[in-house]
């Protein structure tokens, strides 16, 4: 009998390390962003109307904004758009050739 007490007292210990380490960490998980995904993508098509999403990307920036990162292409020239996660406004807007490098040419 004294085994199986022993079994009880270190499997409750365990449940209750398990129990408090998920509540930690829902705790720090990050919220949801309050603007959605589609959302952003109706933002980002007012910024270049007729254009189509090539590529979609949350960016959790840390101290600064998080944003929705959102590419569009509209024949040979590729939008970027950046748009807040949390408010729905436009961060960055940029353009680019479909041959170049990676830089953002500013509109």
């Amino acid at each position: 009998m004294r085994i199986t007490k022993k079994l009880i007292i270190v499997g409750t210990g365990i449940v209750a390390l398990v129990a408090g380490g998920g509540a930690a960490y829902a705790a720090t998980a990050a919220a949801a962003p309050k603007v959605t995904a589609e959302k952003a993508m109706e933002i980002a098509h007012e910024q270049v109307p007729g254009a189509w999403v090539s590529e979609l990307d949350y960016d959790r920036r840390g101290t600064r904004p998080d944003v929705w990162e959102i590419e569009l292409a509209k024949g040979s020239v590729r939008y970027e758009v950046d748009v807040d996660a949390a408010t729905g406004k436009v961060t960055e807007h940029g353009t680019k050739r479909a041959d170049d490098d990676g830089d953002r040419d500013d509109d």
